[in-house]
């Protein structure tokens, strides 16, 4: 897509998008926020291993479900960041850009349940 989207247009994309998620992986996400920024820092693209020219859509960051401990809760809440820049550059209609953040919102909260990418592609999430 050629144009950013407005802040309240684009969030209404991410909750289309979202409600398309099946129950079972939705129901995930009632103890995580989901935020969204107009695209990755350079410094964060290099501390997951990104160069410079490679696109990122979305991080979960937070302690997965496998690895929690009651003693040791975790510090921070478990947020997925939505990068609406790289979204919308990776798609040309606002149908993709929709499909796109489902599939991404659907990978970061595999990264929180311990999902491994064989089981989200048998689940029709490549």
């Amino acid at each position: 897509m050629k144009k950013k989207r407005r802040n309240r247009e684009f969030d209404r994309v991410v909750q289309r998008a979202i409600r398309r998620i099946p129950e079972e992986i939705r129901e995930h996400l009632k103890n995580i926020l989901i935020t969204v920024q107009d695209r990755p820092s350079p410094e964060l693209l290099e501390e997951m291993g990104y160069g410079p020219d490679e696109t990122l859509l979305g991080l979960y960051y937070g302690t997965s479900l496998l690895e929690r401990s009651m003693n040791e809760p975790p510090l921070y809440p478990d947020t997925i960041f939505l990068f609406q820049e790289p979204l919308e550059e990776a798609c040309e209609t606002e149908e993709e850009l929709e499909e796109e953040i489902e599939i991404t919102v659907v990978h970061e909260i595999a990264h929180y349940l311990g999902i491994d990418e064989e089981r989200l592609a048998e689940l029709g999430y490549e």
